[in-house]
Formats: C-alpha cells, sequence, structure tokens
C-alpha cells in the first residue's frame, strides 16, 4: 500500500534508532558493529577527510537552500575591532581609532538588510564570520532592522562563540577553513572588507584572485578606510613591479562610509534604463 514517504526503502533515523535498542551483547558492544554513519570514531578517522569535507560543503549549502537564500553580502573585518563605547579599552590606540568601522558596519548591514527584507530575505543576506568586532556589527544591523544573517564560524584552539545577533537556524560552525571561504563566496554579490589582521587578508585576497584569475564574477569589492589599507598594503608597487596589471587596481574601490558602499552596490546592480 502507498504511503507518503519519498523512498520505498526504510528510513536511516529508523534504523539508527533501531539499533540503538539492540541487546547488549560482546558482539554489539564492539565498534565494528556501529553503523557507520552513527559512529563518531569511524567518520573523524583520518581516512575519512574526504567525506567530511563533503559533508561540511553539504550541509550549510543544504539548509541555505531549504531557507531559499540565493545571494548575500558577505563582510569581512576584524574580531578585534571594539565597540566605539568600548575603544577606550583598546590595546593599541590605532584600533581605537578603528572603532569607527564598527558603526559603519553596524549602518551598512542595516541599510543593505532593508533592501533584503524587500527581497524577503532571498537576497543580499548579510554574511559574516560570525564572531566578534565588524562581524558582530554586521550581524547586529542585521537583526536591529528585524532581519536575518549568516554567521559562518570556526573552531579554533581558543574559546570561541557565535555572537548573539547571528539569526540561530543561520549560524554554522566550520572545521575546515577552505570550505568555509567556499561558503563566503558561493552567494556572493558584494565583497566589503573592513580593517583587520591575518584572517581578513587572507579572506580578502583569496577573493581578489578568484576575480582576477575569472573563477568568479566581478562584482563590488569594497574596502573600507583608504588610509589603513593603503598604509599596510602598497597595492601600486605591486603594479609597478609587474607582479600584478594596473588593471588589476580596478578590481577594488576604497570606500569611508555605509551610505557610500550602499550607493556603488545599488548603482552596480540598478537595471538597464
Amino acid at each position: 500500500m502507498d504511503d507518503d514517504r519519498p523512498s520505498r526503502f526504510r528510513d536511516a533515523t529508523e534504523d539508527r534508532t533501531t539499533a540503538e535498542q539492540i541487546p547488549d551483547t560482546p558482539q554489539t558492544r564492539a565498534p565494528a558493529y556501529r553503523l557507520a554513519f552513527a559512529d563518531p570514531d569511524f567518520l573523524l578517522r583520518d581516512e575519512l577527510r574526504p567525506v567530511r569535507l563533503q559533508l561540511e560543503l553539504l550541509k550549510p549549502e543544504m539548509i541555505l537552500e531549504e531557507r531559499s537564500i540565493r545571494s548575500t553580502i558577505v563582510m569581512f573585518g576584524g574580531a578585534r575591532i571594539p565597540r566605539p563605547e568600548d575603544s577606550k579599552n583598546a590595546a593599541t590606540k590605532t584600533l581605537s581609532d578603528l572603532s569607527r568601522f564598527y558603526d559603519q558596519a553596524l549602518e551598512f548591514s542595516r541599510l543593505m538588510t532593508a533592501r533584503s527584507i524587500e527581497s524577503y530575505g532571498r537576497d543580499f543576506v548579510i554574511a559574516t564570520g560570525g564572531g566578534p568586532g565588524v562581524m558582530e556589527a554586521g550581524n547586529r544591523g542585521a537583526s536591529e532592522v528585524g532581519g536575518t544573517s549568516i554567521g559562518l564560524n570556526i573552531v579554533l584552539p581558543h574559546e570561541q562563540a557565535p555572537n548573539e545577533y547571528v539569526t540561530p537556524g543561520l549560524c554554522f560552525n566550520f572545521h575546515y577553513f577552505a570550505i568555509r571561504k567556499m561558503h563566503f563566496l558561493m552567494r556572493a554579490r558584494a565583497i566589503c572588507c573592513f580593517p583587520g589582521g591575518f584572517g581578513t587578508l587572507d579572506e580578502m585576497f583569496e577573493a581578489l584572485t578568484l576575480i582576477q584569475t575569472d573563477r568568479m564574477n566581478r562584482m563590488p569589492f569594497l574596502l573600507f578606510g583608504e588610509a589603513f589599507w593603503r598604509s599596510i598594503i602598497n597595492w601600486e608597487a605591486l603594479a609597478d613591479a609587474g607582479t600584478i596589471s594596473p588593471e588589476d587596481l580596478e578590481l577594488f574601490q576604497f570606500v569611508e562610509t555605509a551610505e557610500e558602499a550602499v550607493a556603488i552596490i545599488d548603482a552596480w546592480y540598478a537595471p538597464d534604463p
């Protein structure tokens, strides 16, 4: 007799439940008897790394598909950038001065999330690394205007938890940096880089490399804080040395304010007249 199950085969969840209720014998206690997909020790073996990579790629992708999220606005930036009200306690004067970008990230997220809400949360959804600093500002801005946002967190040696503003059902945790960076870029329609450290630089240069080599479509690529970015990277020296082409300097733009960034994104995606 037909039923509503999508498959004629027994559901894996049912078998996992049944396996937990089997008689306790030397045979059933042996690790070899565990269902492979329900055996954490087996899944964590070195030989299973390709499977774990695939799972880490699939889980967020399937959830984002289920939520009908089509495109994102990616916000990269430093975890150490303080809130302006906490800037007096910053470790350095430079960090204290950079606290203004927390507010710019907050306002940028508010403005872009307002556009996302117009598409019922399917397009231009804010995506951050889910941590503190600039990432917190991005998720917070979306939350404050009643929208959703994505947090792509990662397990680090020191204790870390996602910030409180990430939409809970869109907060993901990663083991592999490479898969995390793929998820940042798979739906990206704009990339915004705020001041940050090694992690921000890594994310920024990987995205620029993909665009430079035509592995990813061009899109608004905005660097907040021209003085900061020019002080740490001599962009023109790369072109003068010939290690990049002069036209590669046109792959990104410097901006100072949220309003300026939003205007560039709006112009980029404005319908043709």
